[in-house]
């Protein structure tokens, strides 16, 4: 009776609820895998995200600056016409190119005096270069060669190098003026000989 006793009925028809299963090692490294792609793919819309951004604000600040770039004039700086280049007593006898960078100009002084040449090929145009072993300019372009006075003497030249006007200004140095030229063009009369075409010093 006593055994009756402590034993406990259970209603017909319900069974007893079965134990979870444990989860197997193979479960516990997937699940461990699987929070590490989450964490990775939260990175990468981070990553994506910021992209996006830093492309939208870099397009928003270059037609920002497209923008405004039409409030300034688009002005071409030429180099001056009207300069300076030094005192008579500066320049000895031969060619001076310390101005051809610049001003694209040679300052010549002979027993006449000194004139300064433009230092521009009568052919088309290109910049010739001093050869002082050969005392003459030649151009690199067609081949064009002048004597040190700027006078055409070999290939398709069809005329010496133009010639700058040239004055004393007030405080007693030589002043270029590139806008005023002195030509001597084929078969007609020379204009190296007018005033300004040379400094008689």
């Amino acid at each position: 009776m006593e055994k009756m006793a402590n034993t406990t009925l259970e209603p017909a028809g319900t069974a007893a609820p079965a134990p979870k299963p444990k989860p197997s090692v193979i479960q516990a490294v997937q699940n461990i895998f699987s929070k590490g792609e989450e964490t990775d793919e939260g990175k990468i819309i981070a990553r994506r995200r910021k992209f996006v951004m830093a492309a939208v604000l870099g397009t928003l600040g270059v037609n920002l600056l497209m923008f405004l770039r039409f409030f300034f004039p688009r002005a071409l700086y030429e180099p001056k016409t009207r300069f300076k280049i030094g005192y008579p007593s500066d320049f000895g006898f031969g060619v001076d190119t310390k101005f051809q960078k610049d001003y694209r100009i040679w300052v010549v002084r002979n027993t006449e005096g000194i004139f300064v040449i433009s230092a521009i090929c009568t052919h088309l145009g290109c910049t010739p270069d001093w050869k002082p072993s050969e005392n003459k300019f030649k151009c690199p372009c067609h081949g064009s060669g002048y004597d040190p006075e700027g006078i055409n003497f070999e290939g398709p030249a069809p005329r010496p190098m133009d010639r700058a006007h040239v004055e004393i200004g007030p405080d007693g140095q030589i002043v270029v003026d590139l806008s005023k030229l002195y030509q001597w063009p084929k078969g007609e009369p020379s204009q190296f000989n007018q005033d300004g075409a040379i400094l008689r010093v």
